[in-house]
């Protein structure tokens, strides 16, 4: 597929029509593939230049900036085979892109996928994997234009970049909180232990109801853990924050954890909840708990404070230091 993207301003929005994703024999390589993946799509305005030349044309509504972002999964890394069947690989792997939308309040639009596949786990593995994906791209109106393919006897890996539009009120970045600010999630934290990171719905509607309804100052996903994204936000807003023990909404996975860490730990540090983190002012907090413009619950959980200070207030109202528990890969 594509290894490049063009983009040229102005023309339709694109749209996925999928057809019926069938599964077939594939007696060829990397080129059958693609040749299987390229019948499963259709021609779009949006797309003048699609999947089979080197780079993609694609056409944006306008010249405003385009959000791009990439996400990368790993085979012994983010997920294990055959626990994670193929479907739910291409489902998180376009997913935690459209996440990654969501934080900046934007509208996603085109995606490219590249894989390198285990040629031990065949073609049906790969197959399916396009089905995962294309099930929930459909559901976002997200057009797939191209990508890389290769086939190899390493681990599975799948990188997606996804390039989305930014809305009328702009992107929303991580650097805006300012003093004073509530801290307000969307849904509860900790889920990941009961498979949560594989069928999580990307807060895309949730973020441009939000966006549309308020002033959103700063914004996160929860990828790498409630406390280590809500450190990122302090650290590129240079504030700091009062996060309250009591408040934070906990899932029932965590809830119900026999591991030796308490409920409040798992929110805290375990990740890939994939909610949004955000912050507003106070008049808007309080707009947004008193009449929510989407279904999902929303918790206000703390608030910024002009020091750098990053306070955790536990149930005993002792204060403690909020410090950076999360994911992180490491050398």
């Amino acid at each position: 597929m594509n290894a490049v993207t063009t983009n040229l301003c102005n023309g339709h929005l694109a749209r996925l029509h999928s057809r019926e994703s069938n599964i077939v024999s594939i007696d060829g390589g990397e080129f059958d593939y693609i040749n299987w993946i390229r019948a499963q799509t259709r021609d779009h305005d949006a797309v003048p230049i699609g999947i089979g030349d080197d780079a993609a044309a694609v056409r944006f509504p306008s010249a405003d900036d385009c959000l791009v972002a990439v996400d990368m999964l790993m085979e012994g890394t983010h997920f294990t085979i055959p626990a994670a069947s193929a479907e739910q690989i291409g489902r998180k792997a376009l997913a935690v892109n459209l996440s990654d939308i969501a934080a900046m309040a934007g509208r996603p639009r085109f995606a490219l996928v590249s894989v390198a596949l285990n040629r031990q786990h065949g073609s049906e593995f790969a197959q399916q994997l396009f089905v995962g994906l294309e099930h929930l791209a459909d559901e976002f109106d997200v057009t797939l234009i191209g990508g890389d393919t290769n086939i190899w006897d390493g681990p599975f890996v799948v990188s997606v970049t996804i390039m989305g539009e930014e809305t009328g009120s702009g992107p929303v970045a991580r650097s805006g909180a300012k003093a004073g600010d509530w801290i307000l999630a969307t849904g509860r934290f900790g889920g990941s232990l009961n498979g949560k990171h594989f069928t999580f719905q990307p807060r895309v509607r949730e973020a441009l109801e939000l966006h549309q309804t308020v002033s959103l100052h700063a914004m996160i996903d929860v990828s790498d853990g409630l406390a280590a994204d809500l450190l990122h936000i302090l650290d590129e807003s240079n504030v700091g924050a009062v996060l309250n023990a009591d408040a934070v909404p906990i899932s029932g996975a965590a809830q119900s954890a026999d591991d030796g860490r308490s409920p409040l730990v798992h929110a805290l540090a375990d990740g890939e909840d994939f909610e949004l983190l955000f912050t507003v002012a106070a008049d808007d907090g309080r707009r947004l708990i008193d009449s929510p413009p989407v279904a999902v619950e929303l918790t206000k959980i703390g608030e910024i404070v002009e020091q750098k200070t990053r306070v955790l207030i536990d149930a005993a109202g002792q204060r403690l230091p909020l410090t950076r528990t999360g994911w992180e890969h490491s050398f």
